[in-house]
């Protein structure tokens, strides 16, 4: 195992923190088994060239992405965070796990040296669901809830627009038969005018003696 290494144990995770540039990555690798619930936590500092210190910035972004190296490298998450934060996610299948974080400023022009907290806290999905640690579970709660909220603002769209889609077909219906009676008794006058006309059109020439 590479890079990283987390132990869960009596439930504690091993943190870490490391130092790079403005839009450089870093990244680190976990194993982690199926089915398994993995919750990471950073925190991003700038250095303060007047102080040497670290400190928070408000123009400063954390760019998360996890990627299945097993799998051809295929992403499981992207992120683009305030310099505090928390990403949860569950791994589909065994396998090695790549994290990496990269800080990025708003304004993609300044450059400076950060300090980055990374915690990454791992274990079962029963056991996390049934844990007393109330600050998981209820970020997943929460998370669960706006994914809720979020399916039903879709499926209120779609019944709006399922609604929408049979009046706007039953106004064409109607106006289609509409134009198709029009038209059929415009083909009944115009009969009915040439047939008038051609009679009188005969009697006047057989008034006229021409035929």
């Amino acid at each position: 195992m590479r890079g990283l290494v987390f132990l869960l144990f009596l439930g504690l995770a091993q943190a870490l923190h490391f130092y790079v540039d403005t839009d450089e990555t870093k990244c680190f690798y976990e194993e982690l088994p199926k089915d398994t619930i993995a919750v990471g936590k950073f925190e991003a500092y700038e250095l303060d060239t007047s102080t040497r210190e670290y400190v928070q910035v408000p123009n400063l972004k954390v760019e998360i992405t996890v990627d299945e190296t097993f799998d051809n490298n295929h992403r499981v998450v992207s992120l683009k965070n305030q310099p505090t934060g928390q990403f949860t996610f569950t791994s589909l299948d065994a396998g090695e796990h790549k994290f990496c974080l990269t800080p990025r400023h708003t304004d993609w022009s300044k450059r400076s040296r950060h300090r980055v907290f990374f915690d990454l806290v791992v274990g079962d999905a029963k056991d996390f669901v049934d844990s007393k640690r109330q600050g998981d579970v209820n970020y997943l709660t929460a998370k669960t809830n706006e994914l809720n909220k979020k399916l039903q603002e879709i499926k209120r769209e779609q019944s709006l627009f399922r609604e929408r889609e049979a009046a706007f077909r039953d106004q064409s219906e109607s106006t289609n038969a509409r134009v198709v009676k029009w038209t059929i008794i415009q083909l009944i006058v115009l009969g009915g005018t040439c047939y008038w006309q051609l009679t009188y059109l005969k009697g006047f020439f057989v008034k006229q003696k021409v035929v």
